[in-house]
């Protein structure tokens, strides 16, 4: 045996879509695996595609384990598949948008607990990511042994963007079929189109492929060539028919009858196999690409034509830019109907230079058929393979309970639409029937609203619709709610819809505000964005004259969402300032020995006043905000542990007022939410491991780690109990309760889906001053 022959790995999972299901990604998938397969007969190939919401598919036999594109939990079931199966390597293709979490970023918690080595092929390079998009962009490619791009210009986007190594990056083109070079007459009697001149795209459509220019341009190529027809291959992209149905192609279809061009152009609907589009590839006299995103990497359907010897015009997207150089094709500039018309009518005028094209493209296709990308496949996983051998991963990915994190409870929405009806959400419950006679109150609707706009980013497609609906119920309840008269949240509505008071108190009013700035800022509904913008900058003055230190944190909470959207409002930011301040102020006219808090007593909701000032003292750059913050916040917690090491929230019978008895119970569920969102925001701002333990710890209450050691939290009605009296939990599930719980589990969620810190600075000086948290 020749101990310096390359090993190939054994057994190797491909991870991305797969066909049935219809898009590029699969497409490339199911082939890459066969012909690594073909290629080499010795090695197990086998793959895990990712499943979008309600979707079901008829797999081939390769597959052997799916993906929930929404769940986390089932990115972790893969990673355990795959390691106690002793896979060699993983190929994953990655985009953006096939994976679950915000940016994809489910993808990061299956590669994170992998012990075998990673092979990336990167289908999107973007050269201006936005900051979750880098964010995963980077650990990817640390968790990847190596990176797989199709065009120069994506190495040079991963060395220069995003700083990866020459060393770590193969370029292997995209992968084609090996078909000859025809006559395109050979194939047109298939189709009825003998005799003619034949335009093709194909792909899924989508409004960013710019078939309208091509259809602009047919009257003038017309006018030249009347024998042309155009052909348009490709079934609506499914996305985009679940969101806006076929509008795009029946807008193609009326753009046509208008410009006089029906009868020169066919619309095949439909997804067709390989052997079709060869066939439809092969009928082509000019494939056209006019997509409107430069920003495009790769292109498979370019990759066919080009490599099938076609003549080629397309818009200059980087790839276009690429592939079509050395005269294997011709550019034309963006949305430009016009040039489309001149440079289609001059390939078809000149014959030989067409030709010429073409046999140049065919060419450099050479290089692109399947079999020839599969052994260069193979030669980047034996590379990797080597270079895990230098430096494995534990043995063993199974880990211990203290070193992973905590499985979280799967989401359980039945209660909280028990609870809400047509005008909003019933703020009390009898054990877990809605209590009517109570009415709404809009402190729960704004606390609604705000797990409406995280069940939206949470981003479980399962959800999507449903936190759309329920974020439209709950603001135009507030908008309901918002008097003009006195620019005040009326705070108590009846179940007859009859106001109880003019004006809600100061707290109610801030809590408002923070439910309207979350949906600003957060939020992609446009139109549920400006409503909550307008009704925001109503409310927004009245906080001038607040006193309760808690509506100064709740609408300090607000305008912080509301700024991530909108940092340059100078209102907003003046106000933000001087609120904190205000908070500052009260903490340093408070405190004393032993008592580093912002007010004489520790009441409701005490974590959210270092919160607030946590994030402004973070956003203003101001380290005496951040320093009183964390001080106060430590205390906090520090007074909330019990001996045993569980959360325990100061009670509201009495809570705890400075040198006087501190209230045990009764517990309240906001108290664990308000604590369990403090410590993210610690973390965040920190970028300390232990603030999330300290969050975790709070978030244990609800699931029984108490002083009665009973789960506050009901998995099966989905609601929570109203808080824990000194022998038993409260039986009724109330509102602020239940989302009190659901905010709780959704902004873990999205803290786990973010999978780091956000901004780490220097660990401010007061942790090193305060006993370490365990």
């Amino acid at each position: 045996m020749d101990a310096t022959k390359p090993i190939l790995p054994k057994r190797i999972a491909f991870i991305g879509n797969y066909v049935p299901r219809q898009c590029g990604i699969a497409t490339f998938t199911t082939d890459l695996c066969e012909a690594v397969a073909a290629e080499s007969p010795e090695t197990a190939c086998f793959a895990l595609p990712v499943n979008d919401a309600d979707a079901t598919y008829a797999y081939p036999p390769r597959v052997r384990f799916e993906l929930e594109e929404s769940d986390l939990a089932s990115y972790r079931r893969a990673a355990d598949f795959l390691n106690i199966n002793n896979v060699d390597l993983v190929c994953l293709q990655h985009e953006f948008g096939i994976f679950g979490g915000p940016a994809g970023s489910h993808i990061l918690g299956l590669l994170r607990d992998l012990r075998m080595a990673v092979v990336t092929t990167l289908h999107t390079v973007l050269r201006e990511p936005d900051a979750q998009q880098r964010k995963v962009m980077d650990r990817l490619a640390r968790l990847s042994d190596r990176l797989i791009v199709m065009s120069q210009r994506g190495a040079e986007y991963l060395r220069t963007v995003y700083a990866i190594p020459d060393s770590k990056i193969d370029v292997i083109p995209h992968g084609i079929p090996d078909v000859p070079f025809v006559d395109p007459n050979f194939h047109k009697d298939r189709f009825g189109v003998e005799g003619k001149l034949v335009l093709l795209s194909f792909g899924l459509l989508s409004p960013n492929k710019g078939i309208e220019y091509v259809i602009e341009a047919l009257p003038a190529i017309r006018k030249r060539h009347p024998e042309v027809i155009y052909i348009v291959l490709g079934a609506t992209h499914p996305h985009v028919k679940q969101h806006d149905g076929e509008s795009y192609r029946l807008s193609l279809e009326r753009l046509a009858r208008t410009r006089g061009v029906e009868g020169n152009v066919l619309f095949y609907d439909r997804f067709v196999s390989l052997e079709e589009l060869v066939e439809f590839i092969g009928a082509a006299d000019i494939y056209i690409t006019p997509y409107l995103n430069p920003a495009q990497i790769t292109s498979g359907t370019l990759a066919y034509t080009v490599g099938a010897g076609k003549a080629v015009i397309s818009t200059p997207y980087w790839y276009a830019e690429e592939l079509l150089a050395e005269g294997r094709g011709l550019l034309v500039p963006f949305a430009d109907a016009a040039a489309i018309a001149d440079r289609v009518a001059e390939v078809l005028d000149n014959e030989a230079e067409r030709h010429a094209m073409r046999k140049r493209a065919y060419m450099l296709g050479r290089d692109m058929i399947w079999p020839v990308v599969a052994r260069r496949y193979l030669e980047s996983f034996t590379r990797a393979q080597q270079e895990r051998t230098r430096r494995p991963r534990p043995a063993l990915a199974v880990q211990t309970l203290d070193k992973r994190a905590p499985e979280l409870p799967l989401l359980n929405l039945n209660h909280l639409r028990r609870m809400t009806d047509d005008t909003g959400m019933i703020q009390h419950a009898s054990y877990t029937i809605p209590n009517y006679r109570e009415g709404y109150s809009s402190d729960d609707i704004a606390r609604a609203l705000i797990v409406a706009v995280f069940l939206e980013e949470d981003g479980e497609d399962d959800y999507a619709g449903e936190a759309a609906a329920l974020a439209t119920r709950h603001l135009a309840f507030l908008w309901n709610a918002f008097n003009p008269a006195n620019n005040r949240f009326r705070n108590f509505l009846s179940y007859d819809r009859r106001w109880l008071e003019e004006a809600g108190s100061e707290d109610s009013h801030g809590r408002a505000l923070w439910g309207l700035g979350t949906v600003i800022g957060r939020t992609e509904h446009p139109g549920l964005r400006g409503a909550a913008d307008q009704l925001f900058e109503a409310a927004l003055p009245a906080l001038e004259a607040f006193i309760s230190p808690r509506a100064w944190a709740f609408s300090l909470l607000g305008i912080q969402e509301y700024l991530l959207r909108f940092s340059g409002d100078r209102v907003a930011q003046n106000l933000r300032k001087e609120l904190a301040e205000r908070l500052l102020e009260s903490f340093r006219r408070c405190r004393g020995p032993g008592w580093p808090w912002f007010e004489d007593k520790l009441s409701y909701c005490n974590a959210v006043l270092p919160h607030a000032l946590l994030l402004c003292g973070h956003a203003l750059a101001r380290d005496d905000m951040k320093d009183v913050a964390l001080q106060a916040l430590v205390w906090l917690a520090d007074q909330q542990r019990s001996v045993q090491g569980h959360f325990v929230p100061v009670g509201s019978n009495g809570f705890y007022p400075r040198g006087g008895e501190r209230a045990r119970f009764d517990q309240q569920p906001v108290e664990a939410q308000a604590m369990v969102s403090a410590c993210l925001a610690a973390q965040k701002v920190t970028g300390q491991v232990c603030w999330g333990q300290e969050a975790q710890r709070a978030f244990d209450w609800f699931l029984g780690r108490n002083d009665l050691r009973l789960p506050v939290y009901d998995a099966a009605t989905g609601g929570c109990r109203d808080g824990m009296h000194p022998d038993r939990t409260n039986q009724n599930q109330g509102a602020e309760s239940t989302l009190a719980f659901i905010h709780s589990l959704l902004e873990i969620r999205l803290a786990e889906h973010a999978d780091a810190t956000v901004d780490q600075l220097p660990v401010p000086k007061v942790l090193a001053e305060q006993k370490a948290l365990t």
